[in-house]
């Protein structure tokens, strides 16, 4: 289907921006834009339009922004600047065409701004809004609309400066409010003066802090409501207007946090019980929004402005607001406390750690957190899903500092598990004393699965506090409980909590869900699934999947020992099959541990040995005197002692039998039962009756007589040679 059809016309400037965008203007406020999700697309289109405009299509833009010839352009160079229109009501379109057709060019752009600020221009200008505001001159208001918008984007700072000052600024947006697209004017100045309120919660005495912040919220208000969205042309054209804002902000933090009077009265209002609701609330709303205004702030700046407010006692103050019964103050409050959290967790983990030594767990500033994520009225738990990610940050040992002298990891995550995690755990234990949750409802369910995560985190992250809790408190018993919730997110949360634990390959766990059979839950929510193929079973399945393919050699035995005829019968996947193998596997190492030797030395393939190896335990042999050799005992090199008798008699028996048909005629049998030291250039063949055997050569010939010295029986035969050992010398 056609999306879009516009003809290329020879005079239109076309721009390719990004290899995969081409933007162009069709009428004054109508702009286009093509995007390409890949670049030849782009490029494609983009030749085609260059072919029927004759241009290169190397070029990004097409046309000159403004048709110029040289010698206006080397004018427009040379001339020291713009001249402007007089200030007129007669010459505001020619003014207006003047601002539309200095745009688009940087050059005259700046020209027009040196112009304009030069000549005052601008209160010129809104001295004739004036006048035709007073004579419902339409025409003359949509001019000076068209104008007042083309100064905006401009971008200069210095013309913003007089266009944002008290005797400028309402009369700016007087000329803002006479769009000529629109056929009623906007009622913008009335909304500012008789809609808005300034509210001054603490008084301020300084005056130009007063003004910085009603510039403030009118010139966001410009920006926010008055302006037109900025076209693609115009997208980088209102820098300064942004910057101006910015700027503005970051004083108004800066003279606020200098004013210690002012910050003084506003912490001993907030935490003074005599303060009424009302009063208590702007209070709360104006520190959430200075907090706010922080987030501008370079950072250096951040942390003076942190230590400021907590020099001044914020937690505790945000402590007493958090206690109290107003929904919206304690909401207010918890934005500012994740400020906090979020910009310095060890400040605030500091705070709670000094304050448990004091006061006791229950109004503690982390446990009031916990209460207020359990007690979330929302049916959707916007408030607790909000809270759990503050204690979840101040429980990731991630931003946990470590100095010389003192952990922070060790010493508050021993405060929170001591002081805090009875709270956090509270509705699991609650809710599962029966073998199914005893409240199964929506709300109730998403409380719960909010906590196993935060539970699933901590034993992803801590090491023994949260192992011991898990067992002292039987936890994973209780959370597995959750498998029988109608609800499948919160049963897929405790399978997960659950999976995170086997997951650790942690002997101490393993023994706990064994000597506890908490498998049980879980294969009898996997056999009430049914053949159902959704994400229970396929998240059940994984869980031994995982035990089978890592090995977990003891659960393996458990399961298969207490649940196999449970689920002999699923065929489906080769899971339970492949478990039991495992098993079987396990067993038989068991009971033969030589086999398993052997296979342990196969699967490692330690039966290559490499030439080296070899050449050096053959030059051991032949250092070694046959002195130093016990009584029975063979001379074997250790690679070949797990090789067996047969293998290695065979080719022994083949050699010298051949040995023996070639060299007959060469043979000496020595008649002595030894021979006193080394005797280098003679073959030595030792072996037992014995599995154990060894065969080494140097290049000479040997023959194997029966009736050799050493043989059983011969009367050479000493004490150092058992009868069942023969030893055969042949000297070359």
């Amino acid at each position: 289907s056609l999306l879009l059809e516009s003809k290329i016309n020879p005079n239109t400037a076309y721009q390719k921006q990004q290899d995969t965008l081409i933007v162009w203007s069709e009428a004054e406020n109508y702009d286009l834009a093509l995007s390409f999700q890949e670049k030849a697309g782009c490029d494609e289109i983009w030749e085609k339009i260059c072919q029927v405009q004759g241009k290169d299509p190397s070029v990004d833009i097409t046309q000159d922004v403004v048709d110029e010839s040289e010698e206006e352009r080397f004018d427009d160079m040379s001339s020291p600047g713009l001249e402007l229109p007089p200030c007129e009501l007669n010459r505001l379109e020619d003014l207006a065409e003047l601002v539309a057709s200095s745009l688009p060019s940087p050059l005259r752009r700046e020209k027009l701004a040196l112009a304009v600020e030069n000549e005052g221009y601008i209160r010129k200008l809104l001295e004739l809004f004036r006048v035709c505001e007073d004579l419902e001159n339409r025409e003359g208001l949509h001019h000076l609309y068209e104008i007042i918008k083309g100064i905006f984007l401009l971008n200069r700072t210095a013309l913003f400066e007089v266009m944002f000052s008290d005797e400028c600024i309402m009369d700016v947006i007087g000329c803002l409010e006479f769009d000529p697209a629109l056929p009623q004017p906007r009622r913008h100045r009335e909304f500012l003066t008789k809609t808005a309120r300034f509210k001054e919660v603490i008084p301020i005495s300084d005056p130009e802090l007063r003004q910085k912040i009603h510039q403030t919220y009118r010139v966001q208000y410009i920006q926010d409501m008055v302006l037109p969205t900025p076209s693609v042309f115009e997208e980088n054209m209102l820098s300064t207007l942004h910057s101006f804002i910015f700027f503005n902000k970051v004083e108004i933090v800066g003279m606020l946090q200098d004013d210690e009077k002012f910050l003084t009265d506003l912490f001993a209002q907030l935490t003074d019980e005599a303060t009424d609701d009302d009063k208590r609330h702007e209070l709360v709303n104006f520190l959430k929004e200075f907090c706010a205004f922080s987030q501008t702030l370079q950072p250096q700046n951040r942390d003076a402005f942190f230590k400021t407010l907590s020099n001044m006692g914020i937690l505790p103050a945000l402590e007493v607001i958090l206690g109290m019964d107003d929904v919206q103050v304690r909401g207010a409050a918890t934005d500012i406390f994740s400020y906090l959290v979020e910009y310095n967790p060890s400040m605030v983990r500091e705070f709670v750690m000094q304050e448990s030594q004091q006061n006791d767990d229950d109004i503690l500033l982390i446990n009031l957190i916990i209460e207020h994520m359990i007690c979330d009225t929302d049916p959707e738990l916007g408030g607790a899903v909000q809270l759990m990610g503050l204690l979840r940050t101040l429980v990731d040992p991630e931003n946990m500092l470590a100095t010389a002298n003192k952990t922070e990891k060790t010493e508050f995550l021993s405060f929170f598990y001591k002081h805090c995690m009875h709270v956090l755990s509270a509705p699991l234990l609650a809710n599962t004393t029966e073998e199914k949750p005893s409240k199964d409802d929506f709300q109730t369910s998403q409380l719960l699965a909010l906590i196993l995560e935060l539970l699933t985190f901590c034993v992803e992250h801590h090491t023994y506090h949260i192992k011991n809790y898990i067992i002292n408190k039987d936890i994973l018993r209780r959370v597995l409980v959750l498998t029988a919730s109608q609800h499948a997110f919160l049963a897929l949360c405790a399978l997960r909590f659950m999976r995170r634990i086997i997951g650790l390959k942690d002997e101490f766990y393993n023994r706990y869900i064994m000597r506890n059979f908490l498998f049980e839950p879980v294969i009898k929510a996997f056999l009430n699934n049914g053949s159902r193929y959704n994400l229970m079973n396929s998240a059940i399945i994984e869980m031994f999947e995982y035990v089978r393919v890592e090995d977990v050699k003891s659960l393996t035995a458990h399961i298969i020992e207490n649940y196999w005829k449970a689920l002999e019968d699923v065929d489906y996947v080769q899971t339970f099959k492949g478990l039991k193998l495992r098993y079987e596997q396990q067993r038989e190492r068991q009971d033969n541990p030589k086999l398993d030797s052997m296979r342990s030395i196969l699967r490692n393939h330690r039966f290559r040995r490499d030439a080296r190896t070899l050449e050096d335990e053959e030059e051991m042999w032949f250092n070694t005197d046959e002195d130093d050799l016990e009584d029975g005992e063979a001379v074997v090199p250790p690679s070949d002692k797990m090789k067996s008798e047969e293998d290695l008699m065979e080719p022994i028996s083949k050699f010298m039998e051949r040995k023996k048909l070639k060299d007959t005629d060469d043979k000496e049998v020595i008649g002595k039962s030894s021979l006193p030291g080394r005797q280098n250039p003679s073959f030595k063949l030792a072996f037992s009756g014995s599995t154990k055997t060894s065969l080494s050569s140097p290049p000479s010939s040997a023959s194997l007589n029966p009736g050799s010295p050493g043989s059983p029986g011969s009367p050479g035969s000493g004490a150092r040679s058992s009868p069942s050992t023969t030893t055969v010398t042949t000297k070359v």
